[in-house]
Parts: structure tokens; sequence; C-alpha cells
């Protein structure tokens, strides 16, 4: 019996769910994304639960609310639907007001325990670099697809690092390195914006 079967039932059930859906800002289908989020989470020492929960973060949020949910209990057992299920920040449609919802999601990401903590942390870290490559080929037009635009996109990203490094306990290593990377993503992304900035204000003036 394959060690990893759960995960291979996973997969095709997420591509499933995900089938018609596109990363935001590109082309790319999204299982992309839920293949880099899984691989991220094995490769800092998770498990075969935590790494279905990393194949499935967003298909309560993005492919059917609790309806969804409840077929993932029933599916890979209480653990990953309760990781599943702390990944979203919501399930209500219409969908709360953007910031309001995702200040609720960084609090509530304080007090998580660690599975939730590193499938979170494994998102946000492919979710930046992704950011990152972005932008290098859209510059400012990147912003456009995303509800909270530059400004709100980057206090996100940063809101959250801020989180994760709060309820960081020693000993969580591995956890502690998928952080460290997300900072320097983030510092990367932060330079090179500024280089664009100065760059279209010298363009400006001239």
């Amino acid at each position: 019996m394959s060690r990893f079967k759960d995960f291979e039932n996973a997969l095709k059930y997420a591509s499933r769910l995900h089938a018609d859906q596109p990363r935001k800002g590109s082309h790319a289908p999204y299982i992309s994304h839920l293949l880099a989020v899984a691989a991220i989470v094995l490769e800092h020492g998770g498990t075969e639960k935590e790494a279905i929960a990393a194949l499935l973060h967003d298909a309560v949020e993005d492919q059917g609310g609790q309806a969804t949910l409840s077929k993932i209990r029933r599916r890979y057992g209480k653990r990953v639907a309760r990781i599943v299920e702390a990944c979203s920040d919501t399930d209500e449609l219409p969908k709360p007001p953007w910031r309001e919802r995702k200040e609720a999601y960084v609090e509530r990401l304080r007090s998580e325990p660690y599975s939730v903590r590193l499938v979170v942390a494994a998102d946000k870290l492919h979710n930046a670099s992704h950011l990152l490559s972005s932008y290098r080929v859209q510059g400012e037009d990147l912003w456009s697809h995303f509800n909270g635009g530059r400004d709100g996109t980057l206090w996100y990203f940063r809101a959250i690092v801020d989180a994760l490094h709060d309820a960081a306990e020693p000993g969580e290593i591995q956890l502690q390195a998928i952080i460290d990377e997300i900072d320097r993503t983030l510092a990367t992304l932060q330079q090179l914006m500024a280089e664009q900035d100065r760059i279209a204000l010298a363009t400006d003036i001239s």
C-alpha cells in the first residue's frame, strides 16, 4: 500500500475542485499553487495530513463553503478538516468586507496550533514568491488583480508574518525557516517597488 495513498486521492480531489480556477494575476492553473504549498509543507517536515490540508487549504473559501468542508471531513478526517477550516478567512457568501475579514483572520492566526500555522506559512511563502515574480513582469499593473490593492496586500502579508512570529514557539525550526523566507521575499519585493517608484518619479520630473 502506498504510504501517501490519501495524499494521491486528495490531489485528484483538489484538481477537480479547482479545475476551472486560474491563479490570481496569471493564467496558471490553480493546482500549481496547491502543489507548491504542499511541497513546502513536506519539505519542512510536514505530515501527510498536513500536506493534504495544504492541497485543500482554499477549498472551503473558494469551492463550496461548509458543504465542501463536510466532504473533506468525511474523506480525510477531522484533523485535515480542522486545518482547512482554519486556513479559510470566511465561508460566507457574499464575503464580508476585505479588510474586516483579513484583520479577523490575522488575529485568529496568533492562537492557532502548529499544523495550521505551518500550512498558512507555506501558502503565504508561495504567494509572496508569486507576487515577486509577477511584479517583475507586470510592475504596478499587478495590484489591480487584488482586492486590497498595493497597500492593502502588502499590509496583509506583513500582518501575517508578524502574527506567525508572535505565535512561534521554541523549537519550531522548520516553521521559522518558512517565516524567515517570507520576510526575505517581501523585503526583495519592496526593494524592487521602491526602485520602480524612484524611476517613475524621475520620469515625471523630467
